[in-house]
């Protein structure tokens, strides 16, 4: 059994769970409101941004952020879509079923997360719609919208990723959902932290934030020493995750 297998078989899980659905539901509703609000306020400053030419639009003022929207609730729905991937599984006596039917800690971690991340994409491509389904009617800046898509998309992955790992460390899916939200928290927040100390961009605690290495994206600038970041962020988690069930699939 290889890692798309479980990958494969954990998206059909979903596919039958109403959790995830009504997951998936009511996210793209809360975008969709989101999206509607920022187009009425980008409507209603039309006025003021037609006489500065050199003013924000379209692109600056609604698509990104829209795209960022989706990134913040991926804070809150990667740690809920992965609690279960290992902690479930553990509990459920199913991860040592997995680990005696020969499959290697890293088929098992990389099935887990590539189903989670899956649905998540799935989802920021649904949600990127919004704003293209508009484009005939505005002139959107492509490039930026891509670079922003391709940050969105990396930092999701970072984000699944640690939560997969802190499933792979608790005792119960409640504790693994809220390790991954607390981390996922902190990285997020603690460039608010630097910029209130008027260090922002200097020091490894300004390198370690999210918002330091996403914004370059959501302006359409792609580094990288950015995509590194992601890359990094999400091998490192992965690799937590594999050593852990390695460990326990060792002790048996």
């Amino acid at each position: 059994m290889s890692a798309f297998t479980i990958a494969r078989l954990d998206l059909k899980r979903l596919a039958v769970r109403p959790f995830a659905w009504t997951l998936a539901g009511v996210a793209l509703a809360i975008l969709a409101w989101w999206f509607l609000l920022s187009l009425d306020a980008f409507m209603r400053a039309q006025p003021v941004l037609a006489g500065d030419p050199e003013g924000s639009g379209y692109t600056d003022l609604v698509a990104v952020p829209h795209l960022l929207n989706v990134v913040q609730l991926c804070l809150l729905l990667a740690p809920l879509l992965t609690m279960q991937a290992l902690a479930g599984e553990r509990r459920s006596q199913r991860l040592a079923l997995l680990a005696a039917s020969g499959v290697s800690a890293v088929q098992i971690v990389l099935g887990k997360f590539f189903a989670v991340l899956a649905f998540l994409w799935l989802l920021l491509l649904l949600a990127a719609t919004m704003p293209v389904v508009l484009a005939h009617a505005t002139t959107p800046d492509a490039g930026q919208f891509a670079a922003a898509l391709l940050g969105c998309a990396l930092c999701i992955a970072a984000l699944t990723a640690i939560g997969v790992a802190c499933s792979a460390f608790a005792s119960h899916p409640a504790l693994a959902a809220a390790a991954a939200l607390a981390i996922g928290l902190a990285l997020s927040f603690v460039d608010s932290g630097v910029r209130a100390t008027g260090l922002a961009g200097t020091g490894w605690l300004s390198y370690l934030a999210l918002q330091t290495h996403l914004t370059p994206f959501l302006r359409g600038l792609v580094g990288s020493a950015d995509i590194v970041y992601f890359l990094l962020l999400t091998a490192l988690a992965l690799v937590f995750a594999i050593r852990r069930v390695a460990n326990e699939k060792a002790r048996g």
